[in-house]
Order: C-alpha cells, then structure tokens, then sequence
C-alpha cells in the first residue's frame, strides 16, 4: 500500500487526477471504476481541465460506477447518476455506451445486479477503481457488516450513512443502495483510494493501521496488493506512517 499525504484539498484532487491520467495515456481503452460524494468533486474537476487543454483522451474508457440509491430515478438531483453527469460526463468525452451506472429504477433488483457484475466481467475486469470513503468505513456502499466476499446487490444504508450523505428532505425515503460489493472492488487490478478533511481522519486511521474486518470494511484494503492511497494532511492527521507529498 502506497500512502500519499498532500498539504491540502487541491493538491490532493490534482494528485488522484495524475494516477488517472497516467493510467488513461498507458493505456487508453481503461476500465474505471468511479465513486460519487464531496471528496472526488475536485478530481473530477481536474480531469476534466485535462481533457479541455486537450491533453486526455476518454472516448475509449469504459466506466463503472459504485453504487446508486435505490428506488430513485436517474433525473432526480440527488441521484449518482446525475451526479456524474453534472460533475464529469457531460464536460468530456466519455462515449454513452461505455457509462455504466446501477439503475435504481430497476424493477428487477436481482437480475440488475448479476447483470452489472456480467457487464464488468465481459469488459475484462475493472483496471482501476477509485474509491472514498463513509466515515463508518463504507466503500461504495457497503456498510458496516458487509461481507467481504460480497459482489453486487441492494443493501439498507446505516442510520450513520442517511443522517451524513441523504439530503434532509429525501431522509425516510432514501434508506437502501445498488452497491457494488467488496469482492467487486477487490477484484480490481488496481485502486485509488480518496479522503480529505479532519473527519475522516480516524476511519483512515481504522482502515489502514488497524485490524481487517467487516466493521471497517475498507480496512479490506490492507489485503489489496496495488492500491495507492492519496489524503490531504488533515485526513491522515491519526495516521502512523505515510509520505507527505508537497
């Protein structure tokens, strides 16, 4: 495991953008596994001044993106896939047919899961995965309890998640997730994983120097053998070790 502590938010979004980017001009049909939330707003914007000062290329990258709440339509505000439009698709160009999102519209929960898990598989794999993470320690959206050999499936999200993450007016509403598993993740060649801020800095401490288990399931990271970890200072302010990158 690779640990990179930058001074501040900026120069760590910009440091997660670089790790894509190399990975893109490598090798330019990549398969990328994609998050949602507060801490990645930044990287996707930085991707995306690389794409407008023309130097990244997206039209052969296929995406994956963690999870969705469920039951919600794709146009609604406050779902991921409007997200991801708002932030990152509509600003480059990834090609329609290679974005793949959970539909948390989907009447046909199982078959959508084993279906999502299929279309990973029939693309090879995911190259790389870029992943925050929940101050419970959720990765994607698999809470507290999750097992680690699980794949893709709807989950119930933790009280902790819905006060944190769902919009006060949606709160009773939205309390479940399409949530790639952490067998998914893990399955990734290689991962990138996210977090800024002084609240996140005991759930890194958690997951990187404490003990593997399903409590803290992005201490499952631990057993990943190419996984880069890139924080802001506050973010790795109970950590042990790591390298500050200025």
């Amino acid at each position: 495991m690779n640990v990179n502590i930058h001074e501040d938010y900026q120069s760590m979004s910009k440091a997660a953008a670089n790790l894509v980017a190399r990975r893109i001009i490598s090798r330019p049909d990549l398969v990328l596994g994609l998050p949602t939330g507060d801490t990645p707003k930044g990287f996707y914007r930085e991707l995306i001044d690389f794409y407008e000062a023309g130097l990244l290329d997206f039209s052969k990258v296929t995406t994956f993106n963690l999870d969705e709440y469920y039951p919600l339509s794709r146009d609604n505000p406050i779902s991921f896939t409007n997200y991801m439009y708002e932030r990152f698709f509509n600003h480059v160009n990834v090609s329609q047919n290679k974005i793949h999102i959970p539909d948390g519209e989907t009447d046909r929960v199982a078959d959508e899961c084993q279906d999502y898990e299929e279309m990973i598989a029939e693309e090879g794999g995911l190259d790389l995965t870029v992943l925050g993470i929940g101050e419970n320690g959720h990765i994607g959206y698999n809470e507290p309890g999750s097992k680690l050999g699980s794949k893709t499936r709807l989950v119930e999200l933790s009280e902790e998640s819905i006060v944190r993450e769902v919009p006060g007016n949606y709160d009773g509403i939205i309390n479940k997730a399409l949530t790639m598993g952490v067998k998914t993740i893990m399955n990734s060649r290689k991962l990138a994983l996210l977090a800024s801020g002084p609240r996140k800095a005991n759930v890194i401490h958690d997951a990187l120097e404490g003990p593997v288990t399903g409590d803290v399931p992005a201490s499952i990271l631990q057993l990943h053998p190419e996984v880069t970890v890139i924080l802001d200072r506050e973010a790795a302010g109970d950590l042990d070790g790591g390298e500050l990158m200025v």
